[in-house]
This record gives structure tokens, sequence and C-alpha cells, in this order.
């Protein structure tokens, strides 16, 4: 099949067996659009131009979401590896919230609002007794802003402390965990109180807070510990922590003795049947 002169100068245009012509213009025989446009302004005027017909440009664009979809993949896995030092870590998210937490629409609404969070400093200081769904709540967040390709990392001081120890470039690597555009801290309170790791606790934070860059933190003491520290090295981390995350009270049982004990039902159930 060959496109007719009609003194219009045609580009190179190969159609499909069952592409037909319409004044002198190439159309597919599947979605009968057009696969040529014929330019009208000088000095291209007269000349026909291939052009992706509707069924060709809709295949292209399956095309390209697929492979945005198949990049957006592979780009949160690779920073959900480095946001988490546990692979378990990266199943907490709001799909697997059992109900159980009544402070959960608050972690909803970080995510919600992350931008306005970010740009105002604004982070967690979740607090409460052991077991009670702050690390679950703290991971919620975590992997709810790294589906959206936000960088997090999320670690704990006893961690930090080990990897301090074992390397030479102290501030170098305070640096490029404070880069993260959130850091969560978990279980703060369980390293271990000396000079030197409290120091360094105080310079995570402390760096946390001149860039203005938001931090989550868990803990196990109570609100009236961090309002009232035993000493002064204690006093200007809380003092900052006070400064930059707002408190928020986990109480109830805890949710690992919880899930203990259904395990035992369950087990105790099993072995009555089989008896």
């Amino acid at each position: 099949m060959t496109t007719p002169s009609f003194g219009i100068k045609a580009a190179p245009l190969t159609p499909e067996p069952d592409d037909y012509i319409e004044n002198g213009i190439i159309y597919c025989g599947k979605c009968h659009s057009p696969k040529q446009l014929l330019l009208t302004t000088p000095p291209m005027s007269g000349t026909l131009v291939p052009i992706p017909c509707a069924c060709l440009k809709e295949q292209r664009d399956r095309e390209d979401a697929a492979k945005a979809a198949r990049g957006h993949r592979e780009t949160v896995a690779r920073l959900k590896r480095q946001a988490f030092a546990c692979a378990p870590m990266r199943t907490w998210t709001f799909e697997h919230d059992n109900g159980n937490c009544p402070q959960m629409y608050l972690a909803h609404y970080f995510v919600e609002h992350w931008p306005e969070m970010a740009e105002k400093n604004t982070g967690y200081l979740l607090w409460g007794g052991v077991g009670t769904g702050k690390s679950f709540f703290a991971g919620c967040i975590a992997n709810a802003l790294l589906e959206q390709e936000v960088p997090i990392r999320m670690t704990n001081f006893a961690e930090v402390i080990n990897d301090l120890n074992a390397t030479f470039e102290k501030n170098e690597y305070i640096s490029h965990l404070c880069h993260y555009p959130l850091l969560i801290l978990d279980d703060f309170g369980m390293e271990r109180g000396t000079e030197y790791g409290l120091e360094q606790v105080y310079n995570v934070i402390d760096t946390r807070y001149r860039i203005q860059k938001p931090l989550i933190v868990t803990t196990n003491l109570s609100l009236h510990d961090l309002k009232h520290p035993r000493d002064s090295a204690h006093a200007r981390i809380f003092d900052r922590l006070l400064a930059m995350c707002v408190p928020i009270m986990f109480t109830g049982s805890s949710m690992r003795k919880d899930a203990a004990k259904a395990k035992l039902a369950d087990i105790a159930d099993n072995a009555a049947f089989t008896q």
C-alpha cells in the first residue's frame, strides 16, 4: 500500500495489512485513528509525518506504566533494605495493624501530612510500657513513607554506638545517619549510660535538631523521667527531644505477652483435640 501523491510530501511509513487511506492519510485498521499528521505551517507545510495511532499510544502507555511500576518496586525494596536492620520490620505496615493500638490514627496523620511535618521539623516521642506497640507504630510510618520513596532509617542507639566504635570517621557517620529525611530511634534509654555513650546520643539528636529534620523516638521511659532527668547529661538530651517531638503515651497490656498467650492457648487447644 502506498500513499497517493496529491502534492503532499510524506515521511516514510510502512502500513500494516489492515490499514487504509482516507484523504491521503494512513489510518490504523484496528483503532481507526490516523497514523500520520499533515503539517500546515511553513517550511514543513504539506508534509505528512508519522504519529502513533490510538492503540499504539495505549500500548506504549501500558509499557511505560509497567516500567515505572517495576522501577518503583525496585526503589522501595532498596530503600527498605537500607532502612531496617531486621527484615521483619518491612512487614510493620498499616495493612498488618490489628486495631489494638488506639494511637494509630496519629501514625496515619504523620504520613498524610508528611511534607508539613518535615517542613516544621515535627517528630513523635512514643513513650510507655514494654510491648505496647510503639515500635510497630513507628514502623508503620516508616514503611508508608518508604512506599512514597522517602528515604528512612530506623535503628537504635545500641547499634549506633557499636557502629561508632567500629569507625574512625565518627562525624562522617553521624552526618550520614542524619541526612535521612526521617530518622527513627527505637528503644531509646536501653543503651549503656556511659559518658561516651551519652555524648554520642546527644550528638545524633542535637545534629537532627540543628539541621531541622524530624525525629521519631520510642522509649520505655515515662514522661516524668524525661521531664525530670537525673543528671545534666540526660537533661540536655531530653531537652532536645521534648523540643523536637510531640509526646504520645502508649498504654495497655503488652502485645507480645498477649501474642504469647494466644499461641499457648492455640497449642493447648490443639493438644486437647488430638487426645
